[in-house]
């Protein structure tokens, strides 16, 4: 039999695209994927359940389907837009869910592949140039999502350290540049001017957004084992990113900074959280050799992760977005199922 692979946060721009990679591959049997909300690519063999944001059906879903593969991408990274409470509701409860799940007496799930983030690191002005998978913190954690996903790789070195047999992969990715990618980074740099802490120039890291579904992919296929940096080979001074884009900078006061970067949030002009203060402030860079030396290569460097952005923000502005995949269970069905489809 060939693998059977549950894909969480299906609706995430991550999962349905990790989803599609998989379909492609040939020992690949059964694909189910799970969220709140309906797949936003189209996918071929998926199956889609929706479900609540604790994941509260997967003991139900992994003892039907007998996946024995998780692929957890429902990972709340960036915290505009969600609070406190429905952070620590994602990501810890639906978590430790999972895992509840994946260690039942009943549970086929032999491997675990969860993307994370470098966030885990923080960002503080007596980090290390590099982060390696095993250095720790400089500072205590002082956000609502940064403590959430520490608190979540506790749970799964916990898990495991006592599931005999079973293989966790913890993947924690850089700040990502892609198609149809929305973070607080990317809506800076769409702003005629982009924002900077004055005084501040820090060195800033990013993956390109085919470089993150290749490396889940990979991480799946080789039934990877431990914990991943996966971020693109160098560091860029964020001016020299802002120049790049093409804008000019606008600084703000490093004097109560969380504030004004609150305010900037109230007026719709961009929202910058305090963790992206704190980058803007400090920067990070995290060290992949050991995903390399596993096995994985890199198509994009971080320059070339900034200049494929580039390029992509000035086609867009130029012709307009592209229309978006909209998810309707009957058209699904029709493709999937109706003898008129040719196959």
């Amino acid at each position: 039999m060939g693998r059977r692979i549950l894909v969480t946060g299906l609706g995430s721009y991550w999962g349905g695209r990790v989803a599609r990679a998989l379909e492609t591959r040939p020992d690949v049997d059964v694909i189910v994927g799970m969220d709140t909300a309906a797949p936003r690519v189209a996918l071929e063999r998926t199956e889609f359940v929706r479900c609540d944001e604790t994941y509260s059906i997967l003991a139900r879903l992994v003892r039907a389907t007998q996946v024995d593969t998780v692929v957890h991408a429902a990972l709340i990274v960036d915290s505009t837009g969600s609070g406190a409470r429905r952070i620590h509701d994602n990501n810890v409860i639906g978590t430790m869910n999972l895992l509840a799940a994946a260690s039942a007496s009943d549970s086929a799930v032999r491997h675990l592949v969860v993307k994370s983030s470098a966030l885990v690191y923080g960002a503080d002005q007596r980090d290390p140039t590099w982060f390696a998978e095993d250095t720790p913190r400089s500072a205590p954690a002082r956000t609502s999502i940064e403590r959430s996903l520490i608190e979540i790789e506790g749970h799964l070195q916990g898990f495991a350290e006592e599931a005999g047999g079973r293989r966790v992969a913890i993947l924690r990715f850089a700040n990502v540049l892609g198609e149809g990618i929305v973070t607080p980074l990317t809506r800076a740099l769409d702003l005629p001017a982009v924002p900077v802490v004055a005084g501040f120039d820090p060195l800033l890291q990013f993956v390109a957004e085919t470089d993150v579904v290749a490396a889940m992919a990979w991480a799946v296929g080789r039934e990877l084992e431990g914990t991943f940096n996966v971020a693109g080979d160098g560091r860029l001074p964020w001016s020299e990113v802002i120049a790049l884009a093409g804008k000019h900078p606008w600084p703000l006061p490093p004097l109560g900074a969380p504030l004004w970067g609150e305010l900037l949030g109230r007026l719709r002009v961009v929202d910058l959280p305090p963790e992206v203060i704190a980058l803007l402030r400090y920067g990070r860079g995290v060290d992949n050799r050991r995903s390399k030396e596993a096995g994985f290569r890199y198509h994009c460097s971080t320059l070339g992760a900034v200049q494929a952005h580039v390029e992509r923000q000035r086609l867009r502005h130029a012709v307009g977005a592209e229309p978006g995949y909209r998810y309707e269970a009957e058209v699904e069905a029709f493709f999937r199922h109706s003898p008129a489809v040719v196959r």
